[in-house]
């Protein structure tokens, strides 16, 4: 059954007179650990009042990741890097052609409820899919974002955004994995976010049929964050690639195009 999550409340505008989150689009593939570095060194300086929130969306290297929750059995083979993330959930896959959002927004001047929080994010990737005519849906038992496939069968669906999370202080860290063009493949290795029902698989825009661009996904998932979370405005990270340690830029007169 769809959970409309009705008792909630679905957006997280910012307080009155604060300022646009800032926007970045990664360039080249980022290494997971040094992501992670640059997370909690943005996240800690929010969360002491120096430095704006921000949304980072990247892609990374072939790679796994293990939440909280995940269990040694859920990782079938180890067939690219594991890492620790220390966000909730279980285990992940990240690699090219999947856009990666990381978010860093402080709940306790938006709202402090978690729930909420994922709640939004979801709606977000819902209206960011709707954009190219594809219904997601969340579901009460299952967090993320799925879409059904009765091709498939009667009763199966598969999960086309994975949603993991952190707070640290009530600022959030880590995000979404939205599915875009990936090597839907590299999923064996692992049992994805401990689902292991076969009526449960995983999905893309291209598996489902649809050539859309990462720039076109990374507008159409800026259009869907304004009326969510509020106003963004443009910022620049260090370009990076999978050897260098990337760093998000606090210097916010720094501009460059949207992407």
């Amino acid at each position: 059954m769809v959970n409309t999550r009705g008792e909630l409340t679905i957006g997280l505008p910012p307080p009155a007179g604060a300022p646009p989150v800032e926007w970045i689009v990664g360039d080249g593939r980022v290494a997971y650990d040094s992501a992670v570095s640059a997370m909690i060194e943005r996240a800690t300086a929010i969360a002491a009042g120096k430095a704006r929130e921000v949304v980072w969306l990247v892609e990374h290297p072939p790679l796994y990741t293990a939440g909280t929750s995940s269990r040694p059995e859920q990782l079938i083979e180890a067939r690219f890097p594991v890492f620790n993330a220390g966000r909730g959930g279980q285990f992940t896959y990240h690699g090219p052609g999947q856009r990666v959002g990381y978010l860093m927004l402080d709940l306790k001047r938006r709202a402090p409820d978690v729930r909420r929080f994922v709640a939004t994010v979801e709606e977000w990737i819902i209206r960011t899919l709707s954009a190219f005519n594809v219904r997601g849906e969340r579901r009460d038992d299952r967090i993320g974002v799925w879409v059904r496939r009765p091709d498939k069968g009667e009763g199966f669906e598969d999960k086309i955004a994975a949603i993991g999370i952190r707070v640290q202080r009530w600022v959030t860290l880590h995000g979404f994995a939205l599915n875009v063009e990936p090597d839907l493949s590299h999923f064996s290795g692992i049992v994805p976010c401990g689902v292991a029902d076969r009526r449960y698989g995983v999905t893309s825009l291209a598996d489902l049929g649809l050539t859309v661009t990462m720039a076109e996904v990374d507008m159409a998932l800026r259009a869907a964050f304004k009326p969510l979370f509020g106003a963004t405005t443009d910022a620049q990270a260090v370009a990076s690639t999978e050897n260098n340690s990337p760093r998000l830029r606090n210097a916010y007169s720094a501009r460059v195009p949207s992407r």
